[in-house]
């Protein structure tokens, strides 16, 4: 049991950070910043635990806006051509740090949103009235992450599509928040999924400087926010106006059946 407890924890921490907590018990280890309390065996570990628990909230971040979708049977004020853009720029990251090597708790999240996303994108398909374009598009996404992390695409050419990835992201994002603009509401658009996708973004920023370094991921992780940012604000600003028009779309769906159900009585008309 103890055995199987240190590989859990050497998983979070290296040998050296280990001994220096269970066998040494020094919490406050000596490698600090300026005589702070937070350490770097301390940083490397939350970093690790922030990394695990975005991977962990990441696998039902998009289920709000799934269900929201289904139980609606619609995607009004989904933007088709943000969630495409977006299922890009989460595709690219996540190819580019499978091949890289980086450590699964720095990019995890990214599969599990990839695979929401798709299946977003398949579903504003599938209610737009494209029902073979769905299937389609499920089966060309399918082949292109085989493409980009099966060992068919070289890593020099990730690097270049990761570069692209911050205006792709910005543009996909932005795009949608334009689209909140002109309809004057967030539509379909999950509350919950909005401000977990601004949580985990901000939380990257933070894992990527500590467990990779790369300035790239640093980046895309910065603009993300900004991005995530700007639909929360969108969310909380328009937050009344989406309630009143979902219950005027329902009251005018009520009148139309009451409407359509009372029928004018024909007069008759007496004839000499």
């Amino acid at each position: 049991m103890v055995d199987y407890g240190k590989q859990f924890m050497l998983y979070l921490m290296d040998e050296k950070c280990y001994d220096n907590y269970f066998l040494e018990f020094n919490l406050l280890d000596g490698a600090c910043w300026h005589g702070a309390l937070v350490c770097d065996c301390f940083r490397a570990l939350l970093s690790k635990g922030l990394g695990l628990g975005i991977i962990a909230g990441s696998v039902l971040v998009k289920v709000p806006q799934i269900t929201k979708i289904l139980a609606n049977k619609s995607a009004r004020g989904i933007s088709l051509f943000s969630v495409c853009l977006d299922l890009f720029a989460i595709t690219i990251h996540m190819a580019y740090s499978f091949v890289n090597g980086f450590p699964f708790s720095a990019w995890g999240d990214t599969a599990f949103l990839a695979l929401q996303t798709a299946i977003i994108a398949m579903m504003v398909l599938f209610y737009g009235g494209s029902k073979v374009l769905a299937g389609v598009f499920t089966v060309g996404y399918t082949a292109l992450v085989y493409v980009l992390m099966g060992g068919l695409t070289p890593l020099n050419y990730l690097l270049i599509a990761q570069g692209f990835n911050v205006p792709v992201l910005l543009l996909g994002k932005l795009s949608q928040a334009f689209t909140n603009y002109r309809n004057g509401s967030t539509g379909q658009l999950s509350a919950v999924t909005c401000f977990m996708l601004l949580a985990g973004s901000l939380a990257r920023i933070f894992t990527s400087i500590q467990e990779t370094g790369d300035q790239m991921m640093i980046i895309t992780y910065g603009s993300s926010s900004f991005a995530n940012l700007v639909i929360a604000l969108q969310m909380l600003y328009y937050w009344n106006s989406s309630d009143k028009q979902q219950k005027k779309g329902k009251t005018a769906a009520a009148t139309g059946g009451a409407t359509a159900a009372k029928k004018p009585k024909a007069k008759s008309k007496k004839t000499d």
